[in-house]
């Protein structure tokens, strides 16, 4: 069974008001109908990638991953070969020495 759930309308003036709330409920995944005169005009929504595959912005955007702790880039020649069975924090631990 299927359901539907009401997209929450908001009036332009109530947006120009609380601007940075709701796009932080967008952020975290929320639909917002913008309204002008009671009809609505646009929404306000979670970025989408175009090309459908989520960058790590996107996942962290999305609350499904935590932001990295460190901004450096990575080491040169960090690439790591993953192959079945590989433990992350093994392969994590021999990169960073």
């Amino acid at each position: 069974m299927c359901t539907l759930r009401r997209m929450e309308r908001i009036g332009v003036r109530e947006l120009r008001a609380s601007v940075a709330a709701a796009v932080r409920r967008a952020g975290r995944g929320e639909r917002i109908a913008v309204t002008i005169g009671g009809y609505p005009v646009a929404q306000l929504g979670p970025f989408d990638p175009h090309d459908g595959f989520a960058t790590l912005d996107d996942l962290v955007a999305r609350g499904l991953l935590d932001p990295p702790r460190r901004s450096d880039p990575p080491r040169r020649g960090a690439e790591v070969p993953v192959f079945a069975g590989a433990r992350l924090d093994r392969l994590l631990r021999e990169i960073r020495g």
